[in-house]
């Protein structure tokens, strides 16, 4: 098993990567945070999956132990959905010594953290993601929200798990869509931070889209430990942290525009970094070769490269909404060449209409 620790004081915390730990859970939860009772909030299909298993290593250690059901979908990540697990948390008698288990991808690790920072004032969690998504990306790092109908995570809080537990068996019962979903976040990584993580992307596309054992393990815990020297320098995405989010301004524009339908959230991220990278030419920022590298390597990984066919004029007012917009400016992230990227505050509306129209 591989540890590697996020230091942010009191808040710091371990992500443990290996194979097979998810039977550890009960164990690992106890070691992070001493509890009597334990609700895991998951989906139906992961509970019918992993649900027995991860039941009989908290009862192993003596937990009560409750689990609460979330649907499937980008849509469930709501404030009614929200309101519904507070329901449930009251019914059962939870209280702040209980502690939260996100057992899922995306969706479920940021209901379930704003739940656990909002119940009550706060009560512990642990993030168990099952996705790779979610293992290299959303699992780490604090952020939890939930969408509102106008933008993606409007409504949320950082507030940080007290352990990761990530178990590379689990990629192999997600769907082969979903799996090349998530390389999306680690092509990201490669761009903003890490050109040798990039040529390693490159050279073992194959294996990587064959999951090999060697190259997620290699992936994951490259990708993972880029995300946690970012977040132990600016936690809260004071100014740098923004750096992660490279190819989401236009992405979480392209999932609204389609109703978190049309695209899982890797995929709008892939196709969100390469106009990124199209404006960073457009503005002499890289070279034809960075881009056109990002591209081929984007549509080798199987994921999407063109924009959809949706108006400039939309997508720009959904921009202006945006997290890291400033006084309705546009923010990008720009990439400089592999590993190398720039924050730019403010983006001339007329070059970003330009590339996004051609």
């Amino acid at each position: 098993m591989k540890r590697l620790e996020i230091d942010l004081g009191e808040r710091s915390y371990e992500i443990l990567i290996g194979q097979g730990i998810l039977a550890q859970t009960g164990k690992l939860l106890f070691q992070a945070v001493p509890t009597s009772r334990v609700v895991i909030i998951t989906h139906p299909r992961l509970n019918r999956l992993y649900g027995d298993k991860i039941n009989r290593s908290l009862v192993r250690e003596k937990l009560k132990v409750d689990c609460i059901e979330v649907p499937e979908g980008e849509e469930y990540k709501s404030l009614e959905e929200a309101e519904k697990v507070f329901g449930r948390l009251l019914e059962v008698s939870c209280d702040r010594s209980s502690v939260l288990v996100a057992l899922g991808g995306g969706v479920i690790g940021d209901i379930t953290g704003f739940i656990a920072a909002t119940f009550m004032r706060g009560i512990p969690f642990i993030q168990v993601p099952t996705t790779l998504l979610a293992q290299v990306d959303s699992s780490v790092g604090g952020k939890t929200a939930v969408n509102h109908r106008l933008g993606k995570n409007m409504i949320g809080v950082f507030y940080q798990p007290k352990v990761v537990i990530i178990d590379l068996e689990t990629l192999k019962t997600l769907p082969r869509d979903e799996y090349r979903a998530g390389l999306a976040e680690v092509i990201k990584y490669g761009i903003i931070a890490d050109s040798e993580l990039f040529d390693y992307l490159e050279s073992q596309a194959e294996k990587i889209l064959q999951m090999d054992a060697a190259c997620l393990e290699h992936i994951v815990k490259t990708s993972c430990a880029i995300k946690a020297q970012v977040v132990q320098r600016d936690e809260k995405e004071s100014r740098h942290r923004m750096i992660l989010n490279f190819g989401h301004t236009l992405g979480h524009a392209i999932e609204a525009l389609t109703n978190y339908k049309k695209y899982k959230h890797g995929e709008a991220i892939a196709i969100g970094m390469v106009y990124a990278a199209k404006l960073s030419r457009e503005t002499g920022r890289c070279s034809d070769l960075v881009f056109q590298r990002l591209v081929s390597l984007v549509e080798k990984l199987g994921l999407p490269s063109r924009l959809p066919d949706l108006q400039a004029d939309k997508l720009i007012e959904l921009m202006r909404l945006d997290k890291k917009a400033d006084n309705e400016q546009i923010r990008f992230i720009m990439t400089k060449e592999m590993g190398s990227i720039e924050i730019v505050d403010h983006v001339s509306e007329s070059i970003l209409r330009k590339v996004l129209e051609n």
